[in-house]
């Protein structure tokens, strides 16, 4: 008799709208206990509930899907629908997304939770809308970077002296070469193996990362500091987006506002948590003073203002107003 009774739905359409669920196939780099995963878990979840089904998000974590090299140029070509990047993978491409890297200066938390809403946040918006994709949600992941060694904790610059670290992109590494190291850039899932097989002598990542990561089998030291800021942020290929409902791009949309400021609240709970994290498996943390900090940021400020600078030109200034605006 159910037999029936769905025979006769299919006939006249009436479970036509589950049928014909929008694929979201959305990828990112993250393992599963990263913070930041758990976030885009629950966000692909709202999505659904908002549509009512109408979309079918798919998310494919740690790389399982394509590589974080591929996945902006996989969005916006259309191979796949959805992917996440920490904002210094765009390097070159498009070089205003290393704002938040400059050294101690956007780190204020107020300043970060306004962020997805802000005047700087549309401008990029509208930026990486050019260079091919739509951009749907900023995840906020940390405003606390640790950087990792063996042997002795990289402290002072003269510590960093010809040491191999994991860099972002050239545009920031800047302001590591500034300090005598040479960075070489790679995405945080590279960073382990490259760290254990001596390819590179320390790391650099956010605090919580190092943990989930598990940084303390192969590093010894962490050194921890409000070095700079990392979104994760959400894209989608903007022809899949243009051809949803209202009602489907608005479902996107509310659940990038709510996911937001979950981000917030996950990351400075990981934060603040991962220090003592790393401490109980064995490694050695050094929390950065006031009197260390200015003095990397005297290193490490005018460096990356000359990179950022040339790499972004005016774009970059109107930029920097606008994210000073934020602040203020």
């Amino acid at each position: 008799m159910k037999h029936l009774i769905c025979s006769a739905a299919l006939a006249v359409g009436l479970v036509t709208p589950a049928l014909a669920a929008e694929e979201m196939r959305c990828s990112h780099q993250l393992p599963p206990g990263h913070h930041i995963a758990k976030v885009i878990d629950q966000w692909a979840a709202e999505i659904e509930t908002l549509s009512n089904g109408e979309i079918d998000v798919q998310v494919f974590g740690a790389n399982s899907l394509v590589g974080p090299r591929e996945n902006i140029v996989s969005v916006a070509k259309g191979n796949i629908e959805c992917a996440f990047s920490i904002n210094p993978q765009w390097g070159k491409t498009l070089p205003l997304m290393n704002v938040t890297l400059k050294p101690y200066a956007v780190t204020d938390l107020d300043t970060l939770a306004a962020w997805p809403g802000s005047d700087a946040a549309a401008f990029l918006n509208e930026k990486l809308l050019e260079k091919g994709v739509h951009n749907a949600v900023w995840l906020f992941t940390t405003r606390m970077t640790t950087i990792t060694s063996n042997g002795a904790p990289l402290i002072n610059p003269a510590d960093f002296e010809g040491v191999k670290i994991r860099g972002l992109n050239p545009v920031a590494d800047s302001f590591l070469v500034a300090m005598g190291a040479a960075p070489s850039a790679m995405s945080g899932s590279k960073v382990y193996e490259a760290l254990s097989t001596g390819v590179i002598d320390a790391g650099m990542t956010d605090v919580a990362a190092a943990y989930s990561r598990k940084y303390f089998e192969v590093q010894e030291h962490a050194n921890v500091m409000p070095l700079f800021s990392v979104f994760f942020h959400g894209y989608l290929n903007p022809e899949w987006y243009n051809g949803l409902s209202d009602g489907q791009k608005s479902a996107i949309d509310m659940a990038g506002a709510k996911a937001a400021e979950w981000a917030v609240a996950a990351s400075e709970e990981a934060s603040g948590a991962a220090p003592d994290q790393l401490v109980e498996k064995g490694m050695k943390v050094h929390i950065q003073t006031a009197e260390e900090q200015a003095e990397w940021q005297a290193l490490m400020g005018p460096a990356f203002d000359k990179s950022f600078g040339d790499a972004t030109g005016e774009d970059g200034v109107k930029l920097l107003e606008l994210v000073n605006g934020v602040s203020g």
